[in-house]
């Protein structure tokens, strides 16, 4: 099976994602941890992306494709994948398909803009191994400490409320059209926003006929 999570910043794509992953045995390709440790490698993508990151704003077209399409060659990718966090735009869309790139299904998750906001300023990560946090739905057993190696936790840029709420209006604006774009190809299944984690994994497989 070849999907897309698709949906807001914070919408909780990754966590189902993951879910998805074990459950069908393939990969999940995020482009986000892919940005990510190349910022924290200092690789020369990382450095071209991290003002882009840091800011809120969407990395260009020509490195996200890239580094997806390196991605998908390889072997763990050929019985299926689950691509998180691209694409973000009509053109990444249609580039993907240049590239016969192909998909069985998008997987849209509704969550209200307020929740997303509530969610992400809330998120703590630790700069050393990357373990994540919520101040409220998952906290560290010491305050402000990573429970796996003692570090001080952080915000990270990119959840500061006015990079959130930057981030939302650029999802809106830009990013919202694919689920026009992928209606028209009938595969987009949406997932109405749910109460739980367990309830919102509960809907994406009835979605996907799971």
């Amino acid at each position: 099976m070849k999907l897309i999570m698709f949906g807001a910043p914070g919408a909780g794509k990754g966590t189902q994602a993951a879910i998805l992953s074990q459950r069908l045995g393939i990969p999940t390709i995020s482009t986000g941890n892919i940005l990510r440790a190349a910022v924290k490698n200092g690789t020369p993508v990382g450095l071209q992306a991290r003002s882009y990151m840091d800011a809120g704003k969407l990395v260009p077209d020509q490195v996200i494709i890239g580094i997806i399409a390196e991605r998908l060659a390889e072997a763990d990718c050929q019985r299926g994948y689950i691509l998180d966090g691209v694409p973000r735009t009509i053109g990444q869309a249609e580039a993907l398909e240049q590239a016969k790139i192909q998909f069985d299904c998008v997987v849209d998750i509704e969550v209200p803009d307020q929740e997303i906001l509530h969610r992400m300023i809330g998120r703590r990560a630790c700069p050393i191994c990357g373990a994540t946090y919520h101040v409220e739905a998952a906290p560290p057993k010491v305050e402000g400490k990573c429970d796996h190696c003692g570090n001080t936790l952080t915000l990270r840029e990119d959840d500061k409320p006015e990079t959130v709420i930057s981030r939302l209006a650029i999802y809106h604006a830009q990013t919202e059209p694919l689920k026009q774009f992928y209606t028209e190809r009938g595969i987009l299944k949406v997932v109405g926003f749910q109460p739980t984690l367990e309830a919102t994994t509960q809907a994406v497989l009835d979605a996907l006929g799971i």
